[in-house]
């Protein structure tokens, strides 16, 4: 015979559950963090014309000075976006969301210029945005 209450039981699965969620959502602000760092650090080696590039890459449009500019700026963004996840606000939430998948798109743009490279990015902004997409509600953000 079944209990004719389904009520859940608080205890450890209960805890476990909500600390899981906020590692997710402060693992994905450090992949914000890092990536963003290492954006800024791709489109400043772009714009300033460095040899790690090839020098004669096919872009779908555009060239590399632009792509450099584009990933710069979504770097610096990047980084705000995870201070703000860092602080517990749902709008920088939502932002970083929109910001991870500008870079996303961004880097498939840059992939002529550096594949492996690009893949590594495209495959952190994913799990990045898993990690505040399924984690990032207000009672996982503040979890403690």
């Amino acid at each position: 015979m079944m209990p004719s209450s389904t009520t859940p039981a608080t205890g450890e699965a209960g805890r476990r559950t909500a600390s899981h969620g906020y590692g997710w959502v402060l693992f994905a602000s450090i992949l914000l963090f890092v990536t963003g760092c290492s954006n800024m650090i791709q489109g400043i080696a772009a714009v300033a014309g460095s040899d790690v590039f090839p020098a004669h890459a096919h872009y779908v449009f555009a060239n590399l000075t632009t792509w450099g500019w584009v990933t710069a700026i979504l770097g610096a963004l990047q980084l705000v976006a995870a201070a703000g996840v860092l602080a517990a606000n749902q709008l920088f939430r939502w932002f970083g969301v929109a910001v991870i998948g500008l870079n996303a798109i961004d880097q498939m743009f840059f992939i002529p210029a550096y594949p492996f490279w690009s893949l590594t990015i495209i495959a952190m902004d994913v799990v990045a945005l898993y990690g505040l997409c399924v984690y990032g509600s207000r009672a996982d953000i503040t979890a403690v």
